[in-house]
């Protein structure tokens, strides 16, 4: 455990730290940060996203599992909105965004990669499956009903016309229709994605810890109601729901180590794209990370 620990997951963690240490230092402005972020979201995201749903092979997925994990996403994501809106006194984005962050964990950028350098690209299907499921479903889900939500007044003409141009969205529709109709992207786009995409995880984990530096961190009731929904409610109800039908354990045990991971960067990044308050989003992401540094390890 204690191996896994500093060899897999703190390495991917320190990312966040360094950009941490250098916006308290001033060494990095939170302008410059939110220019990062808004890069790494638009154009390093894309490209990693598209290879990965691109080449996955559905055949080798288990369908039901990934089922039981979205329908305990939806009980969670509802029950916060619920605590957000009427217990919490939220504005209806913020509140959204913050049941986001309890149920879209940090699996494309942080669970991942870490679970990629444990069991290897052969052994980590379970978490490539939830990391396409999130990355296509749920992240789109998010990104159509966040961009609604703010954009309320405009007529849906004009919304769509937006949503059409999200290269999160293009990316995810291009790589589910070419991998549905057997197209395996040319080499070099591949290259490409992967070489601008290995960089989506690390820039965005970095400007997350600029942005942090520059919020109180201490924990507030607001922070701790959703960080304890993120760290208790979601695994537990997970494991109960895994808990129905037969399927090889590790799906099982690497969908909960998933479950079980830190609140995703993505809820971040999307309260800064679409300019919603980030003084609650942040710190959740950051203390459900370190809360999560010892868990993971020993789940994993």
């Amino acid at each position: 455990m204690f191996e896994i620990l500093t060899h897999d997951i703190l390495p991917v963690f320190s990312v966040m730290v360094l950009g941490f240490v250098m916006g308290r230092r001033k060494f990095v402005s939170h302008a410059e940060a939110a220019t990062l972020n808004r890069i790494a979201f638009l154009i390093l995201q894309p490209a990693l996203i598209f290879p990965l749903v691109n080449s996955v092979d559905l055949s080798e997925f288990y369908f039901d599992a990934i089922a039981l994990y979205a329908i305990g996403q939806a009980i969670v994501f509802v029950l916060a909105l619920a605590v957000g809106v009427f217990i919490l006194k939220c504005e209806l984005a913020e509140a959204w965004l913050l049941a986001m962050a309890t149920v879209f964990v940090n699996s494309l950028l942080y669970i991942w990669p870490i679970s990629s350098l444990i069991y290897g690209n052969d052994g980590n299907l379970p978490i490539t499956a939830i990391v396409v499921w999130d990355a296509t479903f749920t992240f789109a889900f998010f990104i159509i009903t966040t961009d609604l939500l703010v954009n309320k007044g405009q007529s849906a003409i004009q919304s769509l016309a937006r949503l059409l141009k999200n290269p999160v969205l293009i990316a995810i529709f291009l790589g589910l229709c070419t991998n549905v109709f057997g197209i395996i992207a040319p080499e070099p786009i591949l290259v490409a994605s992967k070489f601008a995409g290995a960089g989506a995880a690390p820039l965005t984990l970095f400007a997350l810890g600029v942005i942090l530096s520059g919020h109180q961190m201490f924990p507030t009731k607001k922070m701790t109601v959703i960080a304890l929904i993120k760290l208790c409610l979601l695994p537990i109800v997970v494991a109960l729901l895994l808990q129905l039908g037969n399927r090889p354990l590790i799906w099982n045990e690497l969908l909960l180590l998933n479950a079980a991971g830190p609140s995703g960067a993505m809820a971040f990044a999307l309260a800064m794209l679409y300019k919603v308050r980030t003084d609650t989003i942040a710190p959740v992401i950051i203390w459900t990370s370190i809360l999560t540094l010892v868990l993971l390890a020993w789940l994993a």
